[in-house]
């Protein structure tokens, strides 16, 4: 999936336009709630080997929480890696150019959208 498609998806589902807010990291965007500051996921472009990949090719991964109780067993999917930026025992990263279905990558986009409602 292309970030281009994931944010058209998130612009549709949950009113929310990514945001760039360093300067110093233009390739990184948070999705917030429309109503509040709460971010449900964070999109960056990280270099390969930063995420334990072998390749110095920058990927675009997606960030999103999930239930803790479920980080063991998503990581055990290819695509699906220990979070880069945010906490590790409730978020990971997702990477967009891997193997998961686009309707996969929606179910925890939306997963994460419900976790860090209110």
């Amino acid at each position: 999936m292309k970030r281009e498609t994931l944010f058209k998806y998130a612009r549709e589902h949950y009113k929310a336009e990514p945001e760039y807010l360093w300067s110093k990291l233009p390739g990184y965007a948070v999705l917030r709630h429309n109503d509040g500051e709460k971010w449900f996921a964070v999109v960056m472009n990280v270099p390969g080997t930063k995420l334990g990949l072998r390749t110095e090719d920058v990927v675009d991964v997606l960030e999103v929480k999930v239930r803790p109780e479920h980080i063991g067993s998503l990581r055990k999917k290819e695509g699906i890696l220990p979070a880069y930026h945010m906490n590790k025992a409730h978020w990971i990263s997702i990477v967009l150019s891997g193997p998961l279905s686009p309707q996969e990558i929606h179910d925890l986009l939306s997963e994460s959208h419900e976790l860090t409602t209110g």
